[in-house]
């Protein structure tokens, strides 16, 4: 198994988000989390990739990614619902994923060329002033580029024009 949540439980203050989730996930599985605003889809992902604290059980391929968070994030790609306010460069963070991830950075580049941004002119701006829709091309070459175990994507499409969605 890829992903095991057992009784996952997360509490923000005193609003109960995630109330008892368990899930299995084997490799090759393909799910889609459908569920309103608020009902914690973005809670759960979060937890599995280490960013949130919790109660009971996460494992990403018997690891607890809380806990071995370098790893785990090697190789999961991951297209977040909202952009981080980094304030590197498009180059910067291409080259850090890169260093990172011990991958190429030119199979990220040809995705984010290929969602319509020119890398010679967007590799030198900083991420934080992109449009989010920019934000959201970077963001999807850097996840898909790269070799990974998990893709995960938080409504990756957002703020992506139609003609990136298209190529998407």
């Amino acid at each position: 198994m890829m992903i095991k949540l057992e009784n996952v439980r997360k509490s923000f203050r005193k609003t109960k988000v995630l109330k008892g989730i368990d899930l299995v996930v084997d490799k090759g599985d393909r799910i889609a989390l459908v569920g309103s605003n608020g009902a914690g889809k973005t809670t759960m992902i979060r937890c599995l990739l280490g960013e949130y604290t919790y109660q009971g059980a996460v494992l990403f391929d018997g690891m607890v990614p809380r806990d071995n968070r370098t790893e785990v994030l090697k190789r999961i790609g991951f297209v977040p619902q909202l952009s981080p306010p980094l304030k590197m460069t498009v180059g910067r963070l291409v080259s850090f994923v890169s260093t990172i991830c011990e991958c190429p950075s030119e199979p990220i580049i040809e995705i984010i060329e290929q969602l319509g941004l020119e890398y010679a002119e967007f590799g030198k701006r900083q991420f934080v002033k992109l449009s989010g829709g920019e934000k959201q091309k970077v963001l999807i070459g850097l996840a898909l580029g790269r070799p990974v175990d998990l893709l995960v994507m938080d409504e990756p499409t957002a703020n992506l024009d139609p003609r990136a969605i298209q190529v998407f």
